[in-house]
Parts: C-alpha cells; structure tokens; sequence
C-alpha cells in the first residue's frame, strides 16, 4: 500500500490563487440538520469514556472510576453493573448480547459472558493504559493503548498475544474491516496499517503531528479519521492518499473542536462528536458536513450507531443522549 499522505492546500496566504485553492480544497457545508437530542438518566455523575449498542434495545457505557452500566430498553432506564475495578474504563465492545469486552488504564482487559451482569479479568503482560477493543469476527480482535501496544486474539479472547507495531505513541483507535485489513490510529500523527491480520503493520507517511483519536472504514477503499483541533481526513483510495477536510471554527466557535469519535452506519450516513457536545453530520459519504450543532454542554467521548436511524453518544459528568434523525422519525 502506498505511503499514508495528508494533503493541505499550500500557499493560503500568497495572494489569489492561493486563496482559490484553500476555497476549492475545503468541504461544502451542507444545510443544518434536524435531530431530536434525548438526554437520558444514567445514575452516576462519573465521565463516560465509551458506549455501544448492539442493537436499538441493549447498550452499554463504562468509564471513570470502574463505572458499567447497562441497559435493556434503549437507554430509558440505565442500571449499574459492576465491573470488578475502580481504575477508569475506556472503552467497550459487545460481538452479541453476552459476550463483551472493556479496556482500561493499567493494562486493564476484562470480559463478561452474561451480558455485563459480571466481568473477570483477563491477565495480560502490559501496564500500559489500554484505549480501545475491537472484534472484526468473534475469534479475532485486537486491543490498542498506551507505547504503541497492540494486543490480539485469534480464538475469541481466550488468549492474547502483543503483535510488533513499531510505533512508541499511544494509540487510540483500531478499526477492522475483516480478520486481515485493519488501521490503527493514535498520537504523534501515527497510522498504521496491516494486510495480515497484524503478523506485520506499516507505518504510513503524514504530514504533521496531529493528534488521531478514531478512524473508521466504510469498505476497502473509503476511510475517515478524526483527531484534535477539528482535524477531519478522508481516504477514498485505501489509505494511499488522505485529504485534509478539517472542518473549520464557524462564526460562533472560539477555538477549533476537538472530534473524538466517528461512526458511519451506511456508507453515506456519518456522525463526528467532540468536545463541548459537538455533533456534525454528513449524508452525502462525508464530502460535506453540516455546520457544528452542540447536543450536550458536556464534552462526548462515546458515540455509538447501531443503525442509521438511532444513535448514543456518552460523556462527562454520566452524560448520556440518544440521537435520532427527525426524517427517520414518522
């Protein structure tokens, strides 16, 4: 695969031209979009790092302080499960309605097979802050943290084993479109890419050191990566060139947004959440975005869409919203 290449417009302060191209490279803002944003009660005030619904019913959320909760009506009533830990969970992945997985600072990786009624830990042989977990297939995953780590299992999460990524930032984010080709992302403008189930991962080319918290496919060749200072990128080559579709501060905004995560739960339905409860949508495959519209005062960190019609986003001080687009609403 070719080198990983963010593309900026150059020269966008040397007069007309250069002005053209900045206008000519940047996206066209789509009209606003009409959601209905539900706050819902979560029973704890503790920051929630990560949430995934499996499907419009079952969810779950974990975070600070060892916090899980769990629900089985779509959110309208959350109830605390115990995790079995007080270090602050990170992230959580579900493959069916038993069987999920939670990472956590201090190498933390614990399982539950009775729908997170119960976790037990998995030992493994890091202390590095692990940040995220993902299943492509229910043998084969991977874990992602702190120190370039990477961890995967081939047989359901019975055993785990470090693969070699040659990266030392922290890695945020892994997304996996089969048991062979998947991307991760973190710190220090690190991407790396695997063909084979991460035996090997390559190092791609970027241009910068920005900060990548979330990537995520929509089939081999469409790609999308978020990070910090409203960095937005898009790949419709597999990852050989990358395009710099950073969305800009917009009239109201004091500094750029942070984006934390992104979903797209059809190829051409996309969410981005960040800081201060930003949300911004894309119905077009992400060529344009609408302008910023804040769901929450509260910074979101979790953001989940089982479905193109309905989604969670979660957050500090135990926020947690549920987003339905209003034409999905009848």
């Amino acid at each position: 695969m070719a080198g990983w290449r963010f593309m900026r417009p150059v020269g966008r302060h040397t007069g007309a031209l250069s002005l053209l191209l900045l206008l000519i490279s940047l996206p066209v803002e789509s009209a606003d979009f009409s959601l209905v944003v539900s706050p819902q009660r979560s029973a704890t005030e503790a920051t929630l790092m990560g949430i995934h619904f499996l499907d419009a019913r079952n969810g779950w959320a974990v975070g600070a302080g060892g916090t899980g909760l769990k629900t089985t009506d779509g959110g309208k009533k959350w109830k605390k499960v115990t995790t079995g830990t007080r270090v602050t969970l990170t992230s959580v992945f579900f493959l069916d309605r038993q069987r999920g997985w939670v990472t956590g600072t201090a190498g933390m990786l614990r399982r539950t097979m009775n729908g997170g009624e119960s976790w037990v830990l998995v030992p493994l042989d890091t202390q590095q802050a692990l940040y995220n977990v993902f299943f492509s297939s229910p043998k084969a995953g991977w874990v992602v943290g702190g120190g370039g780590t990477i961890l995967h299992t081939d047989d359901g999460g019975e055993h785990w084993v470090e693969q070699a990524s040659g990266a030392n930032a922290a890695l945020y984010a892994a997304y996996f479109l089969n048991e062979r080709h998947g991307t991760v992302a973190g710190a220090l403008g690190t991407v790396l890419v695997t063909d084979d189930g991460g035996a090997t991962w390559t190092a791609q080319e970027t241009q910068g050191s920005v900060t990548l918290f979330d990537v995520v496919f929509t089939d081999a060749s469409n790609g999308w990566a978020v990070g910090n200072a409203g960095a937005l990128f898009q790949t419709t080559d597999g990852g050989a060139h990358w395009i710099d579709r950073t969305l800009p501060c917009g009239s109201t905004c004091t500094k750029l947004t942070d984006l934390l995560k992104v979903r797209f739960p059809s190829p051409r339905e996309g969410w981005i959440i960040g800081e201060r409860g930003m949300l911004y949508r894309t119905t077009d495959a992400g060529y344009s975005w609408s302008d910023g519209r804040s769901v929450s005062k509260a910074s979101m960190f979790g953001l989940t869409f089982p479905n193109v019609n309905q989604g969670w986003a979660s957050g500090e001080s135990g926020a947690i919203v549920s987003l339905q687009p209003s034409d999905s609403v009848h």
